[in-house]
């Protein structure tokens, strides 16, 4: 048994108003949900991974009100088949997909439930990235639908995660000292000089253990990557010794360059899978590095080919 994607799917702001996770992630889920043709009760397990969110909302819980806004079987005493959905938020940053996909392993492996969504949405304290020139992620959402597969032919490998003795490379926070009248639709995003780097060699030393562990052949891989800066994945190529090709760069829709935050590992899959790989590659290498600094990265072989 392996765990293998079902449908994946993403979000866009409006162009005429503000966004909010909530509505961008349970978007997101409808439109996975629907490509794969299965109704939101078929879902037992929601876990959301976001970081920014409208107004710094931090309780309830997202992925509650994510589950709320999708309709996962809000009401299991009135509606007990096929039971109860649990809903829950995963913060690790950029790795946060990638920790998701580690415990929708477990919980699909135990036959605790039969499928998994996972949600990403990052927006603007505010509602918009736009107004903020100095905001550097976009307002996205998106979604990822896990289940098991009868047979052992593709599927996940064993997620790796790691971390750094460096003080944080980058950080999002509130300052709550100053916050003022308005300091709930404000963020303050501090990236330390040469974070860059630090993410980099975290990542690519984490990805070169990954593949001699697990016995991946890089030259038959796509490298799917979060994105700190807009050259990360092919820097992260080149350290690895491959061509900038091998390297699949989420981008984010819009014309103001924002990129991709917490959703990026599943844009960039939607993107590498919609493109087609090439003859040569049968299997994604998905690396994420972000705050901590942290690394995760796990492998993953479409069953279809």
């Amino acid at each position: 048994m392996t765990t293998v994607i079902t449908a994946a799917a993403t979000a866009t702001a409006p162009a005429d108003g503000p966004a909010t996770a909530v509505r961008l992630a349970g978007r997101a889920s409808l439109e996975c949900l629907a490509e794969a043709r299965l109704s939101p009760d078929t879902v037992g397990l929601l876990i959301n991974v976001g970081v920014y969110r409208e107004h710094n909302t931090f309780e309830p819980a997202v992925g509650a009100l994510v589950q709320k806004e999708v309709g996962i079987n809000l009401d299991y005493l009135a509606d007990p088949v096929p039971g109860a959905a649990f809903s829950f938020d995963l913060m690790n940053g950029a790795c946060g997909v990638l920790n998701a996909v580690q415990v929708a392993q477990a919980m699909l492996a135990t036959g605790s439930t039969e499928r998994v969504l996972i949600t990403a949405a990052d927006v603007h304290p505010g509602g918009r990235a736009a107004l903020d020139p100095d905001y550097p992620y976009a307002d996205l959402g998106a979604a990822l639908l896990l289940e098991r597969s009868a047979g052992d032919e593709g599927g996940f490998g064993p997620v790796r995660t790691a971390g750094s003795d460096q003080d944080s490379a980058v950080a999002g926070y509130l300052p709550t000292a100053g916050m003022g009248a308005r300091g709930r639709g404000r963020i303050t995003v501090r990236r330390d000089t040469g974070f860059a780097d630090q993410l980099l060699d975290l990542a690519a030393a984490t990805a070169a253990e990954y593949a001699h562990a697990e016995g991946l052949d890089l030259d038959r891989t796509l490298l799917v990557t979060s994105r700190p800066t807009a050259d990360f994945a092919q820097r992260l190529a080149a350290r690895l010794g491959l061509p900038a090709s091998a390297a699949a760069a989420a981008e984010a829709p819009g014309p103001d360059g924002r990129l991709p935050h917490t959703a990026a590992p599943i844009l960039g899959y939607l993107q590498a899978m919609g493109e087609g790989l090439p003859a040569e590659v049968d299997q994604l290498l998905f690396v994420a590095a972000g705050a901590g600094p942290s690394a995760a990265c796990v492998s993953y072989r479409p069953p279809a080919r």
